[in-house]
């Protein structure tokens, strides 16, 4: 065991080394050659944008897998490591690979004759994909090729602004998961969403440019640029927030332009959840697995538009109060999903959304893994093409929602409870007090 032992350590010692001067379409062959002493073969394969392939690192790649109806989109799509047999017979194990926590796609593991399938074995594959997620990942703004892996449709002006600006999908801690989807990601304009967390607060938004087209684009990026750029310098409420887009757009001359946004911000103790809708339509609440009714605050002004009136934003106005309950999931959305169209003209609209996250929310799948259903189910609706932007972002507030994320072998060996558990947290969240809004 010490053996085998120090040979993994050879195994991560070799891929840390070499890694610094690798490039992206090197990476399978790295990692390949860095396995082979302990009798396997390995692949590692990225996801698209789109979640729909999974395709190997390499300067060549084979064939493309479907996410959908194959063993390397099962361990995907669940987040589980799954076994079967290549075509030679070999015996392959399906790993999934994270970034953090951000889904980056698979490594295959070919198991030599001699290889034992145990849980220790499975919990040094766990620990390598890991290596190879942070690796891949870190990889992307160098690498064209990778990135032709990562959007195998190529990207409109828009959309390569857009996924420049917007964080990683999927973020998560042990109390919170924050989670997003653009859709279509090749020709995404107006769409973004941007979201923080720290210690005890997350912030999260989404954010709709009028029009579908590079204008829109820039809109909404200046807005997501002046309120990142507010936060850093110290601003937390939400009005200060909105109003510092709201001038920076004006003072750049955007206009007509305008953006429709919800800005939140949830106490990851408390379950305070503060928002302020600036004509969007405003999020769902899903509580044990059901819709509840819920974020009620009448809309403001969008970002970037002048009052006629010549006032500014107020708090009184504008932001309004929820509080989550422990397990509570928060749905945040553009009008591109429930505005989509099927052949006849029927809109998806707001009740199928609602179904379809319940349904999700009952099958106890990751909230990355629901979002993407949701998104299928959007362009299944609309014939596999979207006539608008789409994005979906979803706050789990729960210290078991990061669970969901990990095999189980990684489950096993997490470092203790939780130091902030909303669910021994005593409160108005933990009472099931609600508070009026301001």
């Amino acid at each position: 065991m010490v053996t085998e032992a120090r040979g993994w350590g050879d195994v991560l010692t070799a891929l840390t080394d070499r890694s610094h001067l690798i490039v992206g379409e090197g990476l399978s062959a790295m990692v390949d050659e860095a396995v082979a002493p302990l009798g396997l073969r390995a692949e590692v394969l990225l996801v698209d944008l789109g979640q729909e392939v999974l395709t190997s690192v390499r300067a060549d790649p084979p064939t493309p897998i479907a996410v959908e109806g194959t063993l390397a989109g099962r361990a995907f799509q669940h987040g589980e490591f799954v076994a079967g047999l290549g075509d030679d017979g070999a015996r392959v194990l399906w790993v999934p690979m994270l970034d953090g926590t951000e889904r980056a796609g698979v490594v295959r593991l070919e198991l030599g004759p001699d290889v034992v399938d145990d849980l220790e074995f499975r919990r040094r594959c766990w620990t390598l994909s890991g290596c190879m997620g942070h690796i891949a990942i870190g990889k992307l703004p160098y690498s064209d090729r990778v990135r032709r892996i990562r959007a195998p449709r190529p990207l409109s002006v828009a959309a390569e602004l857009l996924w420049h600006l917007v964080p990683p999908r999927t973020f998560a801690t042990d109390n919170v998961v924050v989670t997003a989807l653009l859709e279509p990601y090749d020709r995404v304009a107006g769409d973004a969403y941007d979201y923080v967390v720290d210690a005890e607060t997350a912030y999260v938004a989404v954010f709709d440019g009028v029009g579908h087209d590079l204008a829109a684009g820039s809109a909404t990026a200046l807005a997501v640029s002046a309120m990142r750029n507010a936060r850093r310098r110290g601003v937390d409420d939400l009005v200060g927030l909105a109003t510092e887009a709201d001038a920076q757009m004006q003072d750049a001359g955007v206009g007509p332009r305008f953006v429709t946004a919800v800005l939140a911000r949830l106490d990851l103790v408390t379950g305070e959840l503060r928002y302020l809708v600036a004509g969007h339509p405003p999020p769902l609440l899903l509580r044990r697995g059901h819709i509840v009714e819920a974020f009620g605050a009448t809309p403001g002004y969008p970002l970037g538009v002048a009052r006629q009136d010549g006032g500014h934003r107020t708090d009184a106005e504008t932001v309004a109060v929820e509080w989550l309950e422990p397990g509570d999931r928060v749905v945040f959305y553009s009008d591109g999903i429930v505005e989509a169209r099927d052949a006849d003209g029927a809109f998806f609209g707001e009740r199928r959304l609602a179904d379809l996250s319940e349904r999700a929310e009952l099958d106890e799948v990751s909230a990355p893994e629901t979002l993407r259903r949701l998104a299928a189910a959007v362009l299944a609706h609309q014939g596999g093409l979207l006539q608008d932007d789409a994005t979906l972002v979803m706050v789990d507030w729960s210290t078991t929602g990061h669970e969901r994320l990990l095999p189980s072998v990684a489950r096993d060996t997490l470092d203790g409870p939780p130091t902030r558990s909303p669910e021994h947290v005593p409160g108005p969240a933990a009472e099931g007090f609600r508070a009026p809004s301001p």
